[in-house]
């Protein structure tokens, strides 16, 4: 046998037993943490969402490597008292389908804010909603603005949001998981073979300064993140964030809603002089509450601070 030869066959059984460990951990995943809600479908794509409560209409959407679970860990019961909350997966993370079209192993292209805000629009309306407050979180705040921008809610609220370019870049990993090269052969090694304690230990640096609290690592289905097809999405959709909010920046001068955002001054990951400090400078009447010692995750380390800031969302805008 030839060098060269048992290359190729090392190569195919790697690749063979990377794509059966990589199913049976999708599998063991999505038995695990299984759909919390019901299904609608926009565009022949199905949409996830968890909606409870009554009230005037609330759509709450999560960040990078997130899904519907973020929220629904005790959140949405401190608010549905009051609002008919809707949370929704976005597209390729939880159990919303990604773009069709933007799925190959070697496709780099994500689908962007805006065309997130869309589909998530066109779920929302057909479940009932209208005159919303949107609220977004991390990546999930690009995703409140587009909806703000372009769908007309009666409120916006941001919280840690990614709202503005950034200087410098994004880190190894997103440079290597975000190209077509790296998504077609490192993200499923990833997948197959990472150690799951790892998912532990990343949740624990996106919480950091803080802890996070008991019972939502187990709780919040990082398994979920780490399928193949999600983690590519979700790095896919990171690595292709700025050129969008580099173009939506230029219009947030032009909202007339109210807009509250919140933001803690710990935060390493989406830093507030870079975003919300602008931000709260470009949209007329928006207002910044910042939170001295708390990082990336103030709706469960300040969660009363973020229902503060959804009701005055709410009550600016005639809801309450």
């Amino acid at each position: 046998m030839t060098l060269t030869r048992s290359a190729a066959l090392s190569a195919a059984l790697l690749i063979g037993v990377t794509a059966v460990a990589s199913c049976a951990r999708t599998r063991a995943a999505e038995e695990a943490y299984p759909p919390l809600g019901q299904f609608v479908t926009v565009n022949d794509r199905r949409v996830h969402y968890v909606q409870e409560g009554s009230g005037p209409d609330l759509v709450l959407i999560h960040g990078a490597s997130g899904n519907v679970r973020d929220w629904t860990f005790r959140f949405v019961d401190r608010v549905k008292d009051r609002y008919r909350v809707t949370v929704f997966d976005r597209p390729g993370l939880g159990y919303t389908d990604p773009d069709p079209a933007l799925t190959g192993p070697f496709d780099a292209r994500a689908e962007g804010p805006e065309d997130q805000a869309a589909l998530l629009h066109a779920a929302a309306e057909q479940v009932g909603v209208s005159n919303e407050v949107v609220v977004g979180h991390s990546y999930g705040g690009a995703v409140a603005m587009a909806w703000a921008l372009n769908h007309d809610p009666a409120a916006a609220v941001v919280v840690s949001g990614a709202t503005q370019p950034w200087p410098g870049g994004l880190g190894f990993m997103y440079n290597l998981t975000g190209t077509s090269l790296g998504g077609a052969t490192f993200v499923p090694l990833v997948s197959a073979f990472v150690p799951r304690g790892i998912a532990k230990t990343a949740i624990a640096a996106i919480f950091d300064p803080n802890t996070p609290p008991d019972g939502y690592a187990d709780y919040v289905g990082a398994g979920l993140t780490l399928r193949a097809e999600s983690f590519r999405t979700n790095a896919q959709q990171v690595k292709t964030l700025r050129p969008h909010v580099v173009e939506m920046s230029k219009r947030y001068p032009d909202l007339r809603l109210p807009l509250e955002i919140v933001h803690g001054l710990a935060d390493d990951v989406v830093p507030i002089d870079i975003h919300s400090e602008k931000l709260v400078e470009q949209v007329p009447g928006a207002n910044l509450t910042a939170l001295e010692g708390v990082g990336h995750m103030p709706h469960h380390i300040a969660p009363q601070v973020v229902e503060d800031a959804i009701d005055r969302a709410a009550s600016r805008a005639g809801l309450r």
